[in-house]
């Protein structure tokens, strides 16, 4: 026997799960008090930081984090990250604290109101235990939950005078494993793709998170298939410098159409088929004949057309590379790359990307955040890495990177994280620069800034609107504000100026932000 507190320490002992990323509360204080030496706890200054931090933990060490957090108010703060971290597939186990049980009847200051009911829809799997001594069950649970394909955060709410209860230790069982495809729908696949004349393959973040781009390149290489990325997608799940690498799908269904007719047929890996921004009206063209691999029933069961194969993305793909033979089809046509941007002050974002593509180191992680620019990295920053070499939300919900770019620096200190940020990205978030300084995590962090959010802008004008407020941000003095959280800080307008900033940001083991000004004037965007 034990307290609640220590079986829990010992069940994340034996998960591996020592590092914990929280912003505390007085409800907090059993969970935290004796708090041991071979934890790691990393303090954000705002729950949603907290969340975006672990979210990008989880991603880049391919395990879950353990996510703290103050009960109702500090939930509801880290809402918006949690709702990325569902649309991520990261598997976060987040626990929050809730007022003692014996107050709970009176609806007590800080207490949570059906605190497991609060972040769902978002969220795989929620409770607040019945009894104290079921809380390590309930975590147990919660870990096998949240890492069971598709990953996803779960949520625990324990009330504060749980954690000193004795209970008995449980067994902290390994993962679960995930799952392969029906065989016959498999090999119904693998004719579909030897008989095809023009076949397609759309890659989505899954690919990368089941860590089998090798894969996927051994195969698009045998059959000869081109090979796109899927709308909006979160990660780098193919080398984008490949001769079977065609780009990006556009996230409407017009465009997509248009580009994917030219396939006869179109295998989806790890993406939903498909995710859609805008609405221009419905297209014409008729989707190719399509399979759908995915872990996930929901993206199967919602797809418009094509053939549902449910599996887990990394044996599914695998057993295709056993099994597709290699064919004599014609090799798809090369992509064409815009030319370089020329160079002009303020840069362009444009400009920016391609010095970026000139100087980052090749192992780097792009972590990204910077909607009216994204055409622009596409077109300019080819990620090349194989493992981990992009990230972004996939909610689309603001204030992400920066806290998510510090949590990766943390899972691979060996790798140089570069964040690339709009202005008006940044300040959701700006304060999670003092968690980098104080954790000394050595990420660079590059704030475009064009004094607006220009994709409100642009898309908004694009969609008939004129004369929109706030979209407006004036100066901010980015410089300023980094430094007075101990953030070295290097700034840039003219082409020669950003490559001296870059240069010796990279070369700085600090933590640094880059102040770069640019052109604002809108770029495309889709």
């Amino acid at each position: 026997m034990g307290t609640v507190r220590d079986v829990t320490r010992e069940l994340l002992r034996e998960w591996g799960l020592t590092t914990v990323f929280g912003n505390p509360g007085t409800t907090e204080i059993p969970f935290l008090t004796d708090w041991p030496s071979d934890f790691r706890y990393v303090l954000g200054l705002q729950e949603s930081v907290v969340v975006a931090m672990a979210d990008g933990y989880a991603q880049a060490a391919r395990r879950p984090a353990v996510v703290n957090l103050h009960s109702a108010g500090g939930v509801g703060h880290a809402l918006g990250s949690v709702f990325t971290a569902y649309r991520n597939r990261s598997p976060l186990i987040i626990l929050a604290g809730q007022q003692t049980r014996s107050l709970l009847p009176e609806d007590p200051f800080l207490g949570a109101t059906d605190a497991a009911v609060f972040p769902q829809p978002y969220v795989k799997w929620s409770c607040e235990p019945a009894r104290a001594e079921d809380v390590p069950a309930a975590l147990s649970r919660a870990y096998h939950v949240a890492t069971q394909p598709p990953y996803g955060p779960v949520f625990v709410s324990v009330p504060a005078d749980d954690w000193d209860v004795e209970t008995a230790p449980i067994t902290a069982r390994p993962r679960i494993p995930g799952f392969a495809a029906d065989p016959d729908v498999l090999a119904e696949l693998v004719s579909a793709i030897d008989a095809a004349v023009a076949p397609a393959i759309v890659v989505g973040s899954a690919v990368d998170q089941d860590g089998v781009v090798d894969e996927v390149i051994a195969l698009a290489e045998r059959t000869r298939a081109a090979v796109y990325e899927s709308p909006m997608s979160s990660r780098c799940s193919f080398p984008e410098d490949h001769p079977s690498f065609l780009g990006f799908l556009v996230p409407e269904r017009i465009a997509l159409s248009e580009t994917l007719s030219s396939h006869d047929l179109v295998i989806v890996l790890g993406a939903p088929a498909f995710t859609y921004h805008v609405y221009r009206g419905e297209a014409e063209t008729a989707l190719p004949p399509m399979y759908v691999v995915s872990d996930d029933e929901q993206v199967l069961a919602r797809a418009p057309q094509g053939i549902g194969v449910r599996a887990t993305v990394g044996l599914a793909v695998r057993a295709l590379v056993e099994r597709a033979g290699a064919v004599t089809r014609p090799s798809p046509r090369a992509l064409v790359r815009p030319p370089q941007p020329a160079e002009s002050t303020p840069v362009s974002g444009s400009y920016v990307y391609s010095v970026l593509a000139e100087m980052l180191p090749d192992d780097a992680v792009v972590v990204e955040e910077a909607p009216s620019h994204r055409n622009a990295l596409h077109d300019h920053l080819p990620i090349r890495s194989c493992d981990m070499g992009f990230l972004a939300g996939a909610s689309g919900t603001l204030g992400y990177a920066l806290p998510a770019a510090i949590g990766v620096g943390i899972a691979r200190p060996e790798r140089k994280v570069v964040a690339v940020l709009g202005d008006g990205s940044s300040m959701y978030s700006i304060q999670a620069l003092w968690t980098a300084v104080t954790e000394q995590v050595p990420v660079t962090f590059v704030v475009l800034d064009n004094s607006q959010y220009a994709a409100v802008r642009i898309l908004g004008e694009a969609m008939g609107g004129a004369k929109l407020p706030g979209v407006d941000l004036g100066g901010i003095d980015f410089v300023a504000l980094a430094n007075g959280m101990g953030c070295a800080t290097y700034q840039a307008e003219q082409p020669a100026e950003l490559k001296a900033a870059f240069a010796a940001a990279f070369a700085d083991l600090r933590p640094n932000l880059v102040h770069v000004r640019v052109d604002p004037s809108p770029e495309k965007i889709y």
